[in-house]
């Protein structure tokens, strides 16, 4: 890889706006990168289309990143990593990462006699056995307790995180978790960083695995080792959608914090 090289942007999407999460952590740890998000609007979610669906529309969305002139490709959506990123890696001239494997990896790196941990997701991604396979592949030894939480993600995007059903929801699901007497929690789908005080204020004894920042600290080790870090200065973070709606703004300053300055319409393939 030359200089020219590292001077290019990170791609990073999702299948709508959850995966600003990822995209916030990247920034955050690696300032001096050029970052551009392509956000899926239009065809949100996921997580209810078939895997050759998913396929498709997540290799649409990588020929663009591509022609962005991309020198790597980060995948936000807990669904296309689960269903997509063999098919990803396959055809893409570039490097691929996940948001599955960074979390279990993350395990590992905490302590490496764990032998048992928990992860909530989208009922999708829980169906799919993503982590599961990945844990099997990565930790052998260890169990994997999941726990599908479909309430969740609506309840965030309708702007419940401060309301007391949040907490009712939450203990609905994470009790099971408490009672299994798990202590390592990843949470598996790209809404949920903004649930992590709540979840940390009911049940403190939870170690919170964020798959957001764990996917940045993988980035960083990756561009790292293949001598492709930007310039330590300020990147620019450039946004694409193909769709933008009445609640665009308050979803983008939910996801990412603040508004981002450059927004563009792309419309795919259909």
């Amino acid at each position: 890889m030359t200089q020219t090289d590292a001077h290019r942007p990170v791609g990073v999407f999702d299948s709508g706006l959850g995966g600003l999460t990822v995209l916030s952590a990247i920034h955050r740890r690696l300032p001096g990168e050029n970052l551009i998000y392509f956000g899926d609007t239009a065809r949100v979610p996921y997580g209810s289309k078939s895997k050759e669906t998913v396929i498709r529309y997540s290799l649409e969305i990588l020929e663009f990143l591509l022609t962005k002139n991309v020198k790597y490709v980060v995948a936000a959506c807990n669904t296309a990593s689960s269903l997509a990123l063999q098919e990803l890696r396959e055809r893409s001239p570039v490097p691929v990462l996940g948001v599955v494997e960074p979390g279990v990896l993350a395990l590992a790196r905490y302590d490496d006699t764990i032998d048992r941990a928990g992860v909530i997701a989208t009922r999708s991604t829980i169906r799919s056995g993503a982590y599961e396979k990945t844990a099997s592949r990565l930790l052998p030894s260890l169990s994997l307790f999941s726990k599908a939480c479909p309430m969740l993600v609506p309840m965030i995007e309708e702007g419940f995180l401060r309301k007391n059903i949040t907490e009712l929801i939450l203990r609905e699901y994470l009790d099971e978790i408490e009672r299994e007497g798990i202590r390592h929690l990843i949470l598996g789908c790209t809404h949920y960083p903004l649930l992590k005080e709540t979840i940390t204020r009911l049940y403190p004894q939870f170690n919170l695995i964020d798959s957001s920042e764990e996917t940045a600290v993988q980035l960083e080790q990756d561009l790292t080792e293949k001598k492709l870090t930007g310039e330590k200065n300020n990147g620019r973070v450039n946004l694409f959608v193909s769709d933008i709606t009445d609640s665009f703004r308050d979803m983008e300053k939910l996801f990412f914090g603040s508004a981002l300055h450059s927004v563009e319409k792309v419309v795919l393939g259909w």
